[in-house]
């Protein structure tokens, strides 16, 4: 079951469309975590009872209230943050905690939910937590408010990889400010250029020409006159993807555009020149005629 589809905006004012898991699924997730905890602490405590239970009852208390605390909270705490935002019941159901702009999630996040984790699902039986998933537009319990975290499913469609960067505009396509462009738009010039092929090219030119106005409209600085329409768009998907794996994959450095290389053969761009292009000042579009 795939949660409803909500933009992520990140902190380089990038839009990212992510499934938020819906209530069932994290419900279910949280029943696999709840019994595993359960499981572990009734074996923890008979295990407890054989051996401390006999020696100084102070000692043996202190050692079981540091063992409720490691199973309640340390439990969470530290596989959320070993597995960046997953716990067992999270991995059976495919889903992740990430921060809510979108980012990986903090050991103090972990944290955070944790803690709230033993008042609205331990001593509350879940029922805060259900009330507030359902009342929030992205499906949040109390510790997801405030630990800034949100539930996504992992599982959800996987959209077309994005098109290649065309080498003749690597060096505009890093200088863009992409946060005026929505996912709407940028989904609509995605599958426009997957399926532009099987267009006829009256129809193919006229669709490049007006989402391209759309798109070029809603960026800055504005592309290289005389710049075809398809080239304009593969550039600007492909710059969008490249700051998405940059902010998402915190561990790695953000791929670096060559200046030459081959393209996709599944998103045939058509090429200007063996030459990349000299940087230009940037001017107002003008759509090829």
């Amino acid at each position: 079951m795939v949660g409803q589809q909500e933009p992520v905006v990140t902190g380089d004012a990038v839009v990212l469309d992510v499934q938020i898991a819906q209530v069932p699924v994290r419900a279910l997730s949280a029943l696999i975590d709840i019994t595993v905890v359960f499981v572990c602490y009734v074996i923890g405590v008979v295990l407890w009872a054989v051996t401390l239970s006999e020696l100084d009852e102070a000692f043996s208390g202190a050692v079981l209230i540091i063992f409720t605390v490691l199973a309640l909270v340390g439990y969470p705490v530290i596989f959320e943050t070993a597995t960046r935002g997953r716990s067992l019941g999270k991995m059976a159901m495919g889903l992740r905690v990430v921060s809510e702009d979108g980012g990986p999630e903090r050991f103090r996040q972990a944290l955070f939910r944790a803690l709230s984790g033993v008042v609205e699902i331990w001593m509350l039986t879940g029922g805060p937590a259900v009330i507030c998933s359902l009342l929030s537009p992205k499906g949040k319990r109390i510790g997801d408010v405030f630990a800034g975290t949100l539930v996504i499913s992992e599982r959800a469609a996987k959209l077309s990889p994005p098109p290649p960067m065309p080498p003749q505009l690597a060096w505009w396509a890093t200088s863009l400010e992409l946060s005026g462009l929505d996912a709407e738009q940028a989904e609509l010039a995605r599958q426009f250029l997957s399926r532009a092929s099987q267009l006829n090219p009256q129809m193919r030119e006229q669709m490049a020409h007006r989402i391209t106005v759309e798109v070029v409209a809603r960026i800055s600085p504005p592309p290289p006159p005389g710049t075809p329409a398809p080239l304009i768009l593969a550039a600007v998907l492909a710059e969008r993807h490249r700051r998405e794996l940059g902010r998402l994959q915190s561990s790695r450095r953000p791929p670096v555009w060559p200046t030459q290389g081959p393209t996709d053969p599944r998103y045939p761009v058509p090429s200007l020149s063996t030459t990349p292009s000299p940087p230009q000042e940037p001017g107002p579009f003008t759509p090829p005629s």
